[in-house]
């Protein structure tokens, strides 16, 4: 307890810390709102066919990958955290706004892919603006990871209100509500962003540069590209559960859309106190061990969401759904972080590239699957690729040289 007590009391004296906490709030909020009605959205307000709602999300996926990828190296070495999240933020903002009053699919897929995908840059810059915090703070390296991990917490607060409330505009004003609250959390963002951020330069921009070199080694290693690609299923696996999900419990289990919003609220308010219990143990543990742990809570989520019947049920299933975003989620950003610690924008990016991909793959995977075997089939994917995640987990760490990341 102690321990936890003093490490919350670093946290909240400093101001740094503190805008860190709110805009994880805000993001949470603004994805919180939107991300669990995108299937009903699609599906059922614009009228898609299930293949045409994956192939709207597989293009928002892209979208974020590329613009991403291509951001993500120059955020290391030439432009400020602060500028990054300002351009993301504002992409979200005029992006969800137009989801609220564009119904065309052409239009859609248009805004999703480069509006929208400009403005999933704002997670990964975040994250990699609170990994520089650390680094340049008195904290020791390794405890930095209990501390990102509660930063990650705060993303997941949001989760534990916005979906209900989110459900609760939606039967009050309407799914234009709900993408207008998410435009507004984006304006909020914007404003925090700009009034408590320094546009300062990278502050490893040099190493980054010296260490190019190093970053192309690190991705040529068989154990990160197999844990990238763990990564990468699991994300998907998410994908088509958060698309499956919402129309699984509307017209598989007959529940209601009160039902589907207190299913997305209940798995963030046990991710927070798993949060920092994991957080905690990365600093006594391995992190690749801990990772696998979550891979087999992945698989015991899945097997159990293959044999529900009732949305109570679903219920209870989503403490295993907190279990396994408490693990995968929060620890694997500084996991991968760790392996390229001059490039904390690239190794974010390769965090949140994995959850593009994985995502591109589920969204496809759920248009297809549902429409051809239905919604319990996906669930059935989906165990089968946290399966394969946790083979993929096992190819053991390679610890290099200290002379090959020079």
């Amino acid at each position: 307890m102690h321990f936890l007590f003093e490490r919350f009391r670093v946290l909240y004296t400093q101001p740094r810390f503190r805008v860190l906490f709110f805009l994880n709030l805000l993001l949470g909020f603004a994805y919180s709102f939107v991300v669990p009605f995108m299937s009903m959205f699609g599906i059922q307000e614009i009228g898609m066919s299930k293949m045409q709602f994956g192939i709207f999300m597989t293009m928002n996926a892209i979208g974020g990958v590329l613009i991403g990828t291509v951001l993500a190296r120059y955020s290391d070495t030439h432009f400020s955290r602060r500028n990054m999240m300002l351009s993301g933020g504002m992409a979200g903002c005029v992006g969800y706004a137009c989801y609220a009053f564009m119904h065309s699919f052409t239009a859609l897929v248009v805004i999703g892919t480069m509006i929208i995908g400009l403005s999933t840059i704002t997670f990964s810059q975040l994250f990699a603006y609170a990994r520089e915090v650390l680094k340049t703070s008195d904290i020791d390296e390794s405890e930095q990871t209990f501390y990102m991990n509660v930063f990650r917490m705060y993303f997941a607060l949001a989760w534990t209100m916005g979906p209900a409330v989110a459900a609760w505009v939606m039967l009050e004003f309407s799914i234009r509500g709900v993408f207008v609250c998410a435009a507004i959390n984006f304006i909020l963002f914007v404003v925090v962003v700009a009034r408590h951020v320094p546009a300062l330069p990278p502050p490893f921009a040099l190493q980054a540069d010296e260490a190019l070199r190093s970053r192309w080694w690190l991705l040529r290693r068989v154990d990160l590209v197999a844990h990238l690609g763990a990564l990468t299923l699991i994300y998907a696996t998410v994908s088509m559960g958060m698309a499956n999900l919402p129309l699984y419990i509307l017209e598989t289990l007959h529940g209601t859309k009160a039902n589907v919003g207190l299913a997305y609220s209940i798995a963030p308010l046990f991710e927070l106190p798993l949060m920092v219990y994991f957080g905690w143990m990365a600093t006594k543990r391995d992190a690749a061990s801990i990772l696998r742990t979550g891979m087999v809570v992945a698989i015991a989520y899945y097997g159990v969401l293959c044999i529900v019947s009732s949305p109570w049920q679903v219920y209870l299933a989503q403490i295993l759904s907190a279990a396994m975003v408490a693990i995968i989620f929060g620890i694997a950003i500084t996991y991968f972080q760790s392996h390229l610690p001059h490039h904390p924008g690239i190794a974010t990016n390769m965090y949140a590239n994995a959850g593009r991909v994985g995502s591109t793959t589920g969204y496809f995977l759920f248009g297809y699957v549902s429409e051809q075997y239905g919604y319990h089939a996906v669930f059935a994917v989906s165990l089968l690729f946290a399966f394969a995640a946790f083979l993929l987990m096992l190819v053991p760490v390679y610890v290099p040289p200290e002379e090959a990341l020079v």
